[in-house]
């Protein structure tokens, strides 16, 4: 049993909710799991492996990610941990891989922290939960990737048998 903590960083909520469909299926195979917001971590030196996930805002991660990064690189470097990206593009399978997912790839070179395990997870659009100012980028942005545009959609493109397979990797790590 390893003591597991998943931080993340989540604008509307499906980060989180991926976060804590992970804890449950961690904790189904013994383990013991805490998950924190990436504005009020816990120290991380009482726990065996780390998780960081991470939404995308206007095409990047939050700041706070590589600040968080930064602050705890040596730990991050020691420990068994793993890194994995929310967006809408990982709706498109020729986008849904760490390989060649564009948000991963520019995190990867950004950051000095290289998890060798990694993800990408498909988002959830849900035009009537933002506001004015993010549906009408999101829905400017759908027009152009030729994805929904109509004001009342509300579309989960997350993947759970591959959330369920990474909570299982993560186990493994």
């Amino acid at each position: 049993m390893s003591k597991i903590l998943i931080i993340y960083s989540s604008v509307h909520g499906q980060t989180r909710k991926l976060c804590d469909f992970m804890q449950r299926e961690l904790e189904a195979l013994e383990h013991s799991v805490t998950c924190a917001s990436i504005d009020n971590p816990p120290p991380l030196e009482g726990f065996d492996k780390i998780v960081l996930g991470a939404s995308i805002r206007h095409g990047k991660h939050n700041p706070r990610v590589y600040d968080f990064i930064s602050q705890n690189l040596a730990l991050l470097q020691e420990k068994a941990s793993s890194f994995f990206s929310v967006s809408l593009v990982a709706r498109k399978p020729a986008k849904n891989t760490p390989e060649t997912n564009p948000y991963m790839q520019a995190f990867l070179a950004k950051s000095p922290w290289q998890p060798k395990l990694l993800a990408v997870f498909g988002g959830n659009l849900d035009y009537q939960g933002y506001n004015a100012l993010d549906r009408n980028i999101i829905r400017f942005i759908m027009w152009i990737t030729k994805g929904p545009t109509a004001p009342d959609t509300k579309v989960e493109y997350t993947d759970w048998d591959k959330v369920k397979d990474y909570a299982q990797q993560v186990a493994a790590l």
